[in-house]
């Protein structure tokens, strides 16, 4: 059973950058035959898929994010980030990184079946 687990989230003003970790473990395959996903989710608002990273190692933005966010990974490590820069104070919210076995293709937000517990940015002055 695939187990992810996010760190990374903080406090950081306005402008400021936060590298996101979500760590796997308890795989079978490679970490390299899943496609990953970070999403967010402030209060009062519906989820956001913010990246995708495909097993194929193509990435993708939303435009909310796009030049700011860049998504990455080890997979020696069993580790994915995500480095965000220029923080807005509507980039708050919960981030959550999301895994899918797929080989080829962007999955959709229906199609993950694991999520972690999420990590807590707040970008504030």
């Amino acid at each position: 059973q695939l187990q992810l687990a996010e760190s990374g989230g903080d406090l950081v003003q306005p402008g400021g950058s936060l590298r996101l970790s979500c760590a796997a473990s308890g795989f079978t395959f490679s970490l390299d035959y899943y496609a990953i996903g970070w999403f967010r989710q402030a209060p009062g608002k519906e989820r956001e898929n913010v990246s995708c990273l495909t097993s194929g190692g193509g990435a993708i933005y939303a435009d909310s994010v796009k030049g700011r966010f860049t998504v990455s990974r080890d997979n020696a490590e069993n580790l994915v980030y995500l480095q965000m820069n220029g923080l807005k104070p509507g980039d708050t919210a919960d981030y959550y990184c999301a895994a899918v076995f797929k080989l080829v293709g962007v999955p959709t937000t229906h199609e993950y079946d694991y999520w972690g517990q999420g990590t807590q940015v707040t970008v504030s002055s």
